[in-house]
């Protein structure tokens, strides 16, 4: 029984390589619904311009002993975010589509949600929550697009782990907090 090559006849790849040549680096192969893939990704692009606004906002209006620390994480979060949207950016460029950055109805398009906070706790907790939301939808989507769109896929999966970290580096802080106020009221009651 002879055994199948590994790649197509490539003088056919070829072919196909010229026949559709303005479609850049969409070509046959790539089996995944194209128009849904831009969507999702700008509503991830959304997603991620409200998540910059939102960690900037907590690293400018930070306040209290543990500020100093925290607004670093905030600021470092934030320029993770825009380096997230950028990319998603210019993948959704490279599938044929137009990334959205109008600000008109950017909170619709965004998973997660514009929430200020007034202390400190406060936007430690919408932040972890905005991650948590991050998780679940980067998950799903890397779900949808699996085997269809490998660059997606493998796009979402490093934004996903860089998301996990944020979610884990908040819960951290969080915990401190708390544990430090438990210290203080051994200490003062």
């Amino acid at each position: 029984m002879a055994s199948k090559p590994f790649l197509t006849d490539i003088q056919e790849i070829r072919s196909r390589a010229r026949k559709h040549i303005e479609e850049g680096a969409v070509t046959e192969s790539y089996q995944a619904d194209r128009e849904t893939v831009i969507r999702l990704l700008n509503e991830a692009l959304a997603t991620e311009i409200v998540c910059v606004l939102r960690y900037k906002r907590h690293y400018f209006m930070a306040q209290g002993i543990h500020s100093d620390p925290i607004a670093q994480e905030f600021l470092q979060h934030a320029n993770d975010e825009q380096g997230h949207a950028d990319q998603i950016a210019a993948r959704i460029i490279q599938l044929g589509g137009a990334p959205n950055f109008s600000p008109d109805g950017l909170l619709t398009r965004s998973h997660s949600e514009y929430v200020e906070g007034t202390t400190l706790v406060d936007m430690i907790k919408e932040d972890l929550v905005a991650e948590r939301v991050a998780i679940d939808t980067y998950t799903e989507m890397i779900h949808y697009v699996g085997e269809k769109d490998i660059t997606t896929r493998r796009m979402l999966e490093s934004i996903l782990a860089v998301e996990e970290e944020h979610a884990d580096d908040l819960a951290s802080f969080l915990a401190d907090i708390e544990k430090d106020w438990k210290t203080r009221d051994r200490k003062t009651g």
